[in-house]
């Protein structure tokens, strides 16, 4: 008892006999230990998820951007941001759809090649000009293609049908010309009535929709000034890695130059994003919080390349896992890329690519591009598959799916065939200069034959 209390003394007057201290080091050790082996088996043993499902689960977080109001000459590529309909019916007049004679239908009702019907022609109608008076029975105006057609006027003959009989002396160059028509006209004939191509309130461009030529052709046509478009999203690319050179410094032994990031800026471009090029961040966990922090602070999106697979110096692992945010996930049942990490934070997106070159590549095209499209008002922004055979066998075993890069075409007959690149590995860049397209490969023992139809999601136009 007296032992006891003793001892109760030596421990709350903060004296430590040798054999407290080791006992209490072996703890320490022995709990470290298991922390570590915890984190090691938590990373190298990660869930895994479909990369439908992943797909999914992004896009189901991803909200529409701001939006703000543009000349339409800024517009080009850009994403609509509200219906944009016509304000009128097009055409808004009665238009001559070639070169002719205005008429009135019945004068030329008996007209034809051994008994013509002879016109007088009282004036001419360039476009862009209106006829003042009426056309009346007996009489013919000369009209030219997209000109307004003169009231009382229904149909339009031809040139080639008519032939001219006389011109009366010291008048105007078309004043007292007598036409002879050897072809009868139906009421209506070689006319654009009001309205026969669009009518007023008709959808001209869909919310979301990306302006191209013909959607600036047709805003322009109906005199969208300024059009309302999504803004593009900010998007900071930030690689890590310490081998990594910038393009403009001398390449050293074990130092390679930083290519995804400029594969990314293009992708961005394409996509509708502005890119943001930062500096390369080392492998130091403390420097990679804090250039991401920031960087998610000031920019809609993040991407960094590299750090997401397990080795000693992969730290996105690290970062995801001790941050104010929400990891979606950091294993995708896919190749290449299957460490694609993805996480929100204050419902802004980051996404850790892969640091080979078309594992990074592939994974902008199935979660990075359909995110920014969805921040733009795309309502399905999912790349849509087609059907195609393959032209030659592709053996390659996987438990993942794969998606590989490949070469589309369409034959003569209208056939959709499709092979894949010649370097079909993660870290070959060439591939995806060759490339325009993606097939799927599904999880297999055998691989597939030639011949075998299979799921393609075209890059770009072929």
């Amino acid at each position: 008892m007296t032992q006891n209390n003793d001892s109760s003394k030596e421990v709350s007057s903060g004296v430590v006999n040798s054999d407290s201290l080791a006992a209490a080091s072996t703890t320490n050790a022995s709990t470290t230990a298991a922390l570590n082996t915890m984190k090691h088996d938590v990373k190298f043993n990660r869930d895994i998820m479909p990369a439908q499902t992943a797909q999914a689960l992004v896009l189901e977080r991803v909200m529409c951007g701001s939006t703000e109001r543009v000349p339409l000459e800024q517009a080009y590529g850009r994403h609509l941001a509200e219906e944009a309909v016509t304000n009128r019916p097009v055409p808004h007049f009665r238009r001559s759809i070639m070169d002719g004679y205005a008429v009135i239908a019945k004068d030329t009702s008996t007209a034809d090649a051994s008994n013509p019907v002879i016109l007088q022609v009282i004036g001419e109608v360039p476009c862009g000009a209106v006829w003042s008076g009426e056309l009346r029975q007996g009489q013919a105006i000369r009209i030219m293609t997209g000109a307004q057609l003169p009231e009382g006027a229904d149909a339009v003959v031809r040139l080639e049908w008519t032939t001219t009989v006389e011109r009366a002396v010291n008048s105007g160059p078309q004043s007292g010309q007598m036409i002879a028509v050897h072809q009868a006209v139906r009421s209506g004939e070689a006319i654009h009535g009001i309205g026969s191509e669009m009518q007023a309130g008709e959808v001209l461009v869909q919310k979301g929709q990306r302006i191209g030529a013909g959607e600036m052709g047709l805003l322009a046509m109906f005199g969208y000034a300024n059009v309302h478009v999504y803004r593009r999203p900010q998007v900071a690319i930030l690689s890590t890695g310490q081998e990594l050179l910038s393009i403009e410094e001398e390449l050293t032994p074990g130092k390679i130059y930083n290519s995804n990031s400029y594969i990314l800026l293009a992708q961005l471009e394409s996509a509708g994003a502005m890119p943001h090029l930062l500096p390369h961040i080392p492998d130091d966990i403390t420097t990679l919080r804090e250039r991401l922090d920031e960087a998610l602070e000031r920019y809609d999106l993040v991407i960094t390349t590299g750090g997401v697979s397990v080795g000693d110096h992969d730290l996105l692992y690290d970062y995801t896992n001790n941050w104010a945010g929400e990891l979606l996930f950091n294993k995708v049942k896919m190749r290449p890329g299957s460490p694609t990490t993805v996480g929100f934070r204050h419902g802004k997106p980051l996404f850790a690519l892969s640091g080979n070159p078309a594992a990074c590549y592939v994974g902008f095209e199935l979660f990075v591009r359909p995110t920014l499209l969805r921040m733009q008002g795309v309502a399905e922004p999912l790349p849509k598959p087609i059907l195609a055979r393959l032209t030659e066998a592709y053996r390659v075993r996987d438990t993942f799916d794969r998606y590989v890069r490949a070469v589309l075409t369409i034959t003569a007959e209208g056939q959709a065939e499709v092979r894949p690149t010649k370097a079909d590995i993660s870290s070959a860049t060439v591939s995806i200069r060759d490339a325009n397209c993606l097939f799927l490969s599904p999880a297999s023992e055998e691989g597939m034959e030639a011949g075998t139809l299979v799921h393609v999601f075209p890059l770009r136009e072929l």
